[in-house]
């Protein structure tokens, strides 16, 4: 597929989505929404895309919403369509087949902030600044953050981020459990990369049940959880992935999964 505010690319069964407005340090706009949301789907449906990461072109990973597109003119319809095009897009990263890596280059605000943390690993450049500001211009929060926020942080600390709006760097992020790594900033992409690429050797069925678990377990009791561990045992035994994991183990080699 073409886009224009969006930089897709496949490479080692990473699909690496770069949002491309840098002129906007990749401000989101509709546009920008729809195509991200277009991409998302073309890697679950590419057996060859293992894994995600998702990043942004220039200085900044995304810093939230394009104020240039709120001017006069849009209807109350208009920007309920917007707003719900972010919500729209954290559903579908929360909800996406393949995990998620974001890899926070620079500057995470607002709605950039909220689209990292609905991925499944949030990796930061050691002089990248995450933080949710809305509260503190009189708007909200999106994305599902208010219920991912404290799974994370703990609610104290979601309670401090959201009503000051601080932003922190990527070693700070770490140590409150709200980023899962911090790198250095020369060679940062790289490095997300290579851990892109070491998700992506993993067996594709089992990460896609591990996602569905980890993220909505809180939703269900165990007894729930234990049934959907059972079945997921069951099925992965039915796939090929299955007894190369089990051959590779008794060979003593790295296994080779391929989706089947």
């Amino acid at each position: 597929m073409s886009y224009e505010t969006i930089l897709y690319s496949l490479q080692n069964g990473v699909a690496e989505i770069r949002l491309n407005r840098p002129h906007r340090m990749n401000a989101v706009t509709q546009q920008l929404y729809d195509e991200l949301d277009a991409a998302l789907g073309e890697a679950e449906a590419d057996k060859d895309a293992r894994v995600v990461l998702l990043t942004g072109e220039g200085r900044a990973f995304c810093v939230g919403a394009d104020l240039k597109e709120h001017k006069a003119g849009r209807t109350a319809f208009d920007r309920r369509q917007y707003l719900q095009g972010e919500q729209t897009v954290c559903k579908r990263l929360m909800q996406l087949k393949r995990p998620v890596v974001a890899a926070v280059n620079g500057y995470a605000l607002g709605a950039g902030a909220e689209l990292a943390i609905a991925s499944d690993f949030l990796l930061m450049a050691e002089s990248a600044q995450i933080g949710l500001p809305e509260i503190s211009i009189g708007n909200f929060l999106g994305g599902g953050v208010t219920v991912l926020l404290p799974r994370l942080v703990g609610l104290a600390k979601a309670r401090e981020l959201v009503f000051l709006g601080e932003r922190i760097k990527g070693e700070e992020a770490v140590r409150i459990g709200l980023a899962n790594r911090s790198f250095p900033d020369d060679g940062f992409l790289d490095a997300a990369r290579e851990f892109a690429k070491r998700v992506a050797t993993k067996a594709p069925f089992s990460m896609q049940l591990a996602k569905e678990q980890l993220n909505f377990a809180a939703e269900s009791t165990m007894d729930a959880a234990l049934r959907a561990e059972l079945e997921g045992m069951v099925f992965v035994g039915t796939t090929k992935d299955w007894q190369e994991g089990v051959d590779a183990f008794a060979e003593k080699r790295t296994p080779v999964f391929k989706g089947e």
